[in-house]
């Protein structure tokens, strides 16, 4: 059974008579040939005398016309004998059934396997390679000498994952060839990440519309690869659609069915198909089969009939080509010429020679098909071989019968045709069924353009279904010519690969391979294509510029040999320096009256706690350490703690005179008062033993403090200092026992950089520590600023009043700077705010003291530390060493009165 025409006629509809079978139309000079090589494989074996010496075959050849239900009635009338349709089980005689080759396409093939399975009827394909075929359960009966497409969709598919290929489009014959085809292509691709841009099937009856909508789809499309499941006979009206429309700038991937199809290979076809891949079954040379081609008899029965007239454009039969003549006479002159007389034009002789064509039918140079042919005969051949050489008493039936030549049934035959093995004459290719299928071997085909514009097909790889996954297909990517002979593969891809630094964003409502390359985000890498998500440096490390590697995060902290940190350092050494100079000034001068009216002991602490406020900042250097965490913080506690102790020791004395003096100048205006008044009442009288006496004279004092005035002594002030200062060294002992400053690395900061700084250990302790430094701050500025209007010639409480100032100031600032600023600057910040907050203590408490001791040395006498004059007003300004002369003033008033009276 061979599909010798391409289609049926147009029935007649009417039902008024009886039905009769369809006539065929679109003779396949490709298709014949298969039919002759059956032929001449059947001659050939009734020559041999190894293979069937006794027993002659025979043939019927039934056309399906690729057509299902030519393929079933040409198997009814095959299994019934008789030349009608009629499904009744063998009414004809003769010589037994062996074997049904064909039926020429998968689908004409499953409808007659199905028939023929009732009856165990055995049935060899040559072509329909239908992966639905593999069911014995459906088709039992049913082999085949061409690989399942089960195979071919797999060789597709990797095909297209060699290549890189991500972005196809599928067409699809509308049978079941291109159904099951196309079906486990896409499974197979799908699941290995490929997408499909489209898919579309192609109509069995030629549609305009389906055809036109099918070529927008594909111009349309951006895939670049297009993967066909389809014979020639149905491709053929969409390739010469394509060819109007000039599509170009793609490859095709072609199924078996239509890799070396003459009927797809027309003129001009190489512009929308060159560089074509397809998949051919195992090709061969089949020695004297083209001398048998050639020396067909043009009268040996109807098809070879029509052949020739259709290869001659001419008939062979007289009447016809007379009664055509006489037509075209007819309607060109009116009247018979005398040439109609004689031999009519179109008439063939029968004795043209073949050897002048140049088509698919004489062309032997791509057997393939038809090499499926010659085995599929020889299959059952050697079967009949095996089942007449059955040696009796050892068969395979039952009671180890065998089966008689002359007359068997069709399952006697089917279990041979099972079983056999055999070599092909001249190829020597081993058939051997495995459940009714052969070996899935292709030949991987390319499409190369010639110079003439004539396409050829390359052998450019293998594929072996049979062997390792991974040497399957062997393929040469340089011998193969591309479309519009390129040489690169081309790319088909719905979106370019994301490049490492990037991940991959799935679009809504697209495929899978349709995304977006988005960059990853800071701290985040990805080091391989398409990666779909970015990977997480590790807490050390941060992403790169690319974002494709994690590269370790810098390390900061301010280190000793930076050029900030050796500033800071040269600034605190400057510091400490001036500070030890003061207190060598303070030392040198210790005896003078401007030393010792100012507690040198508590001038010394001061310095000292200044000192190691200026020392303590270097120690915030470097990187930290468990020690240096420890000693920096406490170390700028209790420093502080001593520097502000020691200066509210001496502004609380400065306090407490200055309040005292108050109430002693007090008392003076009343006695003054009452004294004045007295005065007034004797001058009034005019008694002559009124002395007055001036109480306003500024007598000595004493400029250390009166001790019937001062509450506190020196002790006093250096207890204060001292209990003060305990109570920080206390609190910040405790800390460091329960909850010490440990050095950390600060991860969260900054995303590119490692800050090593220290962490306090407990916030409570160090706000505490500082909250309390803060305390003494306030108080000692309290009561200087209480005391600022208690002058000298050297006013002390006003220093200290500054001093403060600059203090609170300088922290003030301090806060919003160190809380605005991360890693090595915020350690800057804290050390500029200690250093110029000394700096500031220093400056305005000390400098007026050396400038006296060291500029004007001779203001550094007990005159002048005592009291100022009065000011105009006659209102007396208090200071330090004045409220012993108030004391004198109030005993003078009070000794005039006594005289007045």
């Amino acid at each position: 059974m061979f599909p010798v025409h391409q289609r049926i006629s147009s029935a007649d509809s009417n039902t008024s008579s009886s039905p009769v079978s369809s006539g065929c139309e679109g003779f396949n000079f490709r298709t014949f040939r298969w039919t002759q090589t059956m032929l001449f494989a059947i001659e050939e074996i009734n020559r041999r005398t190894d293979l069937l010496p006794d027993t002659d075959l025979g043939y019927v050849i039934y056309d399906s016309c690729f057509t299902i239900s030519k393929a079933v009635e040409g198997t009814l009338t095959y299994l019934t004998g008789q030349d009608e349709a009629v499904p009744n089980y063998r009414c004809g005689t003769g010589a037994p059934l062996a074997s049904l080759v064909g039926a020429g396409g998968s689908d004409l093939s499953i409808a007659t396997a199905r028939i023929l399975g009732l009856y165990h009827f055995p049935q060899v394909s040559y072509s329909s390679s239908c992966s639905a075929l593999e069911s014995k359960f459906q088709f039992p009966t049913f082999l085949r000498t061409i690989p399942s497409d089960h195979h071919q969709s797999a060789a597709m598919a990797q095909l297209v994952l060699h290549f890189g290929w991500t972005w196809v489009g599928t067409i699809a014959a509308d049978d079941d060839y291109g159904k099951y085809g196309i079906r486990e292509f896409k499974e197979l691709v799908e699941e290995a990440g490929v997408c499909i841009s489209f898919s579309e099937t192609l109509p069995k009856v030629s549609s305009p519309e389906d055809i036109q909508r099918i070529v927008d789809t594909v111009m349309e499309s951006t895939a670049k690869i297009i993967v066909v499941f389809s014979s020639d006979v149905d491709l053929s009206p969409l390739i010469v659609e394509l060819l109007r429309h000039n599509v170009t700038n793609r490859t095709w991937i072609a199924s078996e069915a239509w890799v070396t199809s003459a009927l797809i290979n027309q003129p001009g076809v190489s512009s929308v198909l060159g560089g074509t891949l397809g998949f051919g079954v195992r090709r061969a040379n089949i020695p004297g089969l083209q001398r048998h081609l050639l020396d067909t008899d043009p009268y040996a029965d109807p098809l070879n009939v029509e052949f020739w007239e259709t290869v001659f454009n001419c008939t062979l039969d007289y009447r016809k080509a007379l009664k055509q003549t006489r037509e075209v006479s007819m309607s060109a002159s009116g009247t018979l010429s005398r040439g109609v007389r004689g031999v009519p034009d179109g008439l063939c002789t029968g004795l043209e020679s073949l050897k002048q064509l140049n088509n698919t039918y004489t062309d032997v140079s791509q057997l393939r098909l038809t090499y499926n042919v010659y085995k599929a005969v020889y299959a059952v051949a050697h079967a009949l071989h095996n089942l007449e050489h059955c040696v009796s008493g050892q068969g395979p039936f039952n009671r180890n019968s065998c089966a008689e030549i002359s007359n068997f049934e069709p399952w006697q035959l089917m279990y041979y045709l099972k079983n056999v093995h055999f070599n092909v004459p001249h190829t020597e290719e081993e058939i051997l069924f495995k459940d009714g299928d052969i070996d899935g071997y292709y030949e991987i085909i390319n499409w190369q353009v010639r110079g003439e514009g004539s396409v050829s097909y390359v052998p450019v790889g293998t594929y072996n279904g049979t062997a390792p996954h991974q040497a399957r297909m062997t393929i040469l990517n340089e011998s193969i010519m591309w479309n519009n002979e390129v040489l690169d593969p081309p790319r088909s891809v719905c979106s370019e690969d994301c490049q490492p630094g990037t991940r991959k964003g799935i679009r809504q409502g697209e495929p899978v391979c349709c995304f977006d390359c988005i960059p990853c985000a800071e701290g985040e890498v990805s080091n391989t294509t398409n990666a779909r998500e970015c990977i997480q440096c590790g807490e050390d490390y941060w992403s790169n510029v690319a974002r494709d590697t994690c590269i370790p995060k810098t390390i900061e902290f301010l280190a000793f040999g930076q050029p900030l940190g050796i500033t800071l350092i040269v600034i605190s050494a400057f510091g400490a320096l001036v500070t030890i100079a003061v207190g060598g000034v303070f030392i040198i001068h210790l005896g003078t009256p401007l030393v010792k009216a100012n507690d040198a002991l508590l001038s010394f602490s001061l310095l000292f706690s200044l000192m190691v406020t200026f020392l303590c900042s270097i120690v915030f250097l470097g990187e930290p350490q468990p020690w240096s965490c420890m000693t920096s913080q406490v170390a700028l506690a209790l420093g502080f703690a001593l520097c502000l102790s020691s200066i509210m020791g001496k502004s609380v004395v400065l306090m407490l005179r200055a309040r005292a003096l108050k109430v002693a100048r007090t008392k003076a205006k009343a006695v003054a008062k009452v004294g004045k008044a007295a005065a007034e009442a004797a001058d009034n009288s005019g008694s002559p033993d009124v002395i007055v006496t001036n109480t306003n004279n500024n007598t000595d004092g004493c400029v250390g403090g009166n001790p019937e005035v001062d509450i506190l002594t020196f002790t006093h002030q250096r207890v204060i200092a001292v209990v003060a200062t305990l109570i920080q060294a206390v609190a910040c002992t405790v800390w460091l026992i329960i909850l010490p400053p440990y050095p950390v690395k600060n991860t969260a900061a900054q995303n590119v950089k490692i800050i090593l700084e220290c962490d306090e250990g407990s916030v409570v302790f160090i706000c505490c520590i500082f909250a309390y430094d803060i305390l003494l701050a306030l108080l000692a500025f309290i009561f200087a600023f209480m005391a600022r209007k208690l002058e000298d010639h050297f006013s002390e409480a006003k220093s200290m009043t500054f001093g403060m100032l600059v203090f609170f100031i300088v922290w003030i600032s301090f806060v919003p700077a160190y809380l605005s600023t991360r890693g090595k600057f915020m350690v800057a910040v804290q050390i500029f705010a200690i250093l110029a907050s000394s700096f500031g203590l220093l400056a305005c408490i000390f400098l007026p003291k050396c400038y006296v001791l060291l500029v004007k040395p001779e203001r550094n006498i007990e005159e002048r530390m005592r009291p100022r004059s009065k000011p105009r007003d006659g209102m007396s300004s208090g200071t330090s060493a004045s409220l012993a002369t108030t004391a004198t003033e109030v005993n003078a008033t009070t000794a005039s009165t006594a005289i007045d009276d």
